[in-house]
């Protein structure tokens, strides 16, 4: 389908310097936070506490996020440290957030979280888990993998996502 804005997704292992809203602020498209979507939402389907985390509904969710995704309109930013459940659809961008491992491991250190969480996060990214799962879900040609490991990355990503995006509004 042919939207007016596109939609694009921004995903990644988490704490990848999560800079969507930025992106959104430089962009005249709408910012979803998913992971704040599913906590307002309530879109829960029980608790794992191996991993100290909800487990999702990702029927609830989808069922949320369809009408406007879904919408001649277009014109969202997704934000969500996965992208295969997303149909594929939705989207005509798809930025993945790479980060070297020992920065990550710094920057969820810093946000508290547990061992094991880190450990399964410092794993995803060493096997590429994301950018996989991503390249195996969706066309290869609206995938972008960038950089973010440090603080100059970020604005250079923006730019960057800034000037693909722009040809097309």
């Amino acid at each position: 389908m042919k939207r007016f804005k596109p939609n694009i997704l921004i995903t990644g292992t988490p704490a990848t310097d999560d800079f969507s809203q930025k992106v959104a602020e430089n962009l005249p498209l709408n910012f979803i936070d998913i992971g704040t979507t599913i906590k307002n939402g309530n879109f829960f389907d029980g608790y794992d506490k191996r991993l100290e985390t909800h487990i999702l509904d990702e029927d609830k969710l989808l069922d949320h996020l369809q009408e406007r995704l879904d919408s001649e309109e277009g014109g969202y930013i997704l934000d969500y440290h996965s992208s295969e459940l997303f149909p594929k659809r939705w989207f005509d961008f798809i930025f993945v957030l790479r980060c070297d491992t020992q920065q990550l491991f710094d920057r969820l250190t810093d946000r508290g979280y547990s061992d094991v969480k880190r450990r399964e996060n410092i794993e995803c990214e060493i096997f590429g888990t994301i950018a996989e799962e991503t390249r195996e879900s969706y066309d290869k040609d609206i995938i972008f993998e960038l950089n973010n490991t440090e603080k100059e990355d970020l604005g250079k990503n923006i730019l960057e996502i800034t000037k693909i995006v722009g040809k097309y509004i």
